[in-house]
């Protein structure tokens, strides 16, 4: 009886996979198609790839979605982690008060924060564009920042802080060399959320852009319904960076972890 349960958990494991992964690897087969058909795979060939690196409109689109990306990331993650250390440090009431209300715009539709923001653009009669894009990631990534680093600050000692001050640390110091040393895989995971947040968002993009102004998603969007296979290739290789990040973060602890397990047992040995 376990034997069939089994077989029917990993015949269901493996059809959730197909479902999931199919369409990923239909793009990236057709990308290397040499003809425009998506149905029809008439030969290999990489013209679609070189056609997108000599396409302005898409190496535009990609330098606006990295750099928004980045700076939203860079400065979401440095607002987000102060404030989740300065809301550990406040009485209980407070901190969950702010903490849901931290928790409402990801709670929201998304469509909603964007027509808000839109609307809040056109009220101060601000002009439309990279910055007011990059505003609104920073926005909304910051709430994902929070959550994230405030569960590894509820497992932190709270008297830790106040243990290295008594020990001659300036508030700055203790905060820099003692707390943030302990949520630094915390810090790392709210970066990478709130990275891939900003580099594939579309709704809150769409409606806080202007003329001119464009991300990866917002021009495929646009092209996606008109026969272009640069998009195959530009979305085979969101996929490939996708996949090389995700190895770096999962494979270099592994590996760190392993070199340390490695130098304990070789100290014990010599010991």
């Amino acid at each position: 009886m376990e034997k069939k349960t089994d077989l029917k958990a990993k015949i269901w494991l493996a059809l959730i996979m197909v479902f999931f992964y199919a369409p990923i690897a239909y793009v990236v087969f057709f990308s290397f198609n040499r003809s425009k058909s998506l149905t029809r795979f008439t030969g290999f060939s990489l013209r679609w790839y070189e056609a997108m690196f000599h396409n302005r409109s898409i190496l535009e689109a990609i330098g606006y979605t990295v750099l928004c990306a980045v700076l939203a990331t860079a400065i979401s993650t440095l607002v987000g982690t102060i404030t989740a250390i300065s809301l550990s440090k406040n009485k209980k009431v407070i901190r969950e008060a702010v903490t849901q209300v931290n928790n409402l715009p990801m709670l929201n539709p998304e469509i909603v924060t964007a027509i808000g923001l839109m609307l809040f653009y056109t009220s101060l009669r601000i002009k439309t564009g990279f910055m007011t894009m990059l505003l609104a990631h920073i926005a909304f990534c910051i709430p994902y920042v929070i959550l994230t680093i405030m569960p590894r600050l509820r497992r932190l000692d709270p008297n830790i802080a106040e243990a290295a001050m008594d020990l001659g640390c300036t508030p700055m110091q203790a905060m820099f060399k003692v707390i943030i040393p302990q949520i630094k895989e915390g810090i790392v995971a709210a970066a990478l959320v709130a990275f891939s947040m900003s580099f594939d968002d579309f709704i809150i993009s769409m409606f806080t852009t202007g003329p001119g102004v464009s991300n990866i998603s917002i021009y495929v969007y646009a092209n996606v319904k008109r026969v272009n296979p640069t998009i195959n290739a530009l979305s085979s290789i969101i996929v490939l960076i996708i996949t090389i990040v995700l190895i770096i973060v999962n494979v270099v602890p592994m590996i760190r972890k392993g070199k340390k397990n490695n130098e304990a047992f070789a100290e014990d040995r010599i010991a």
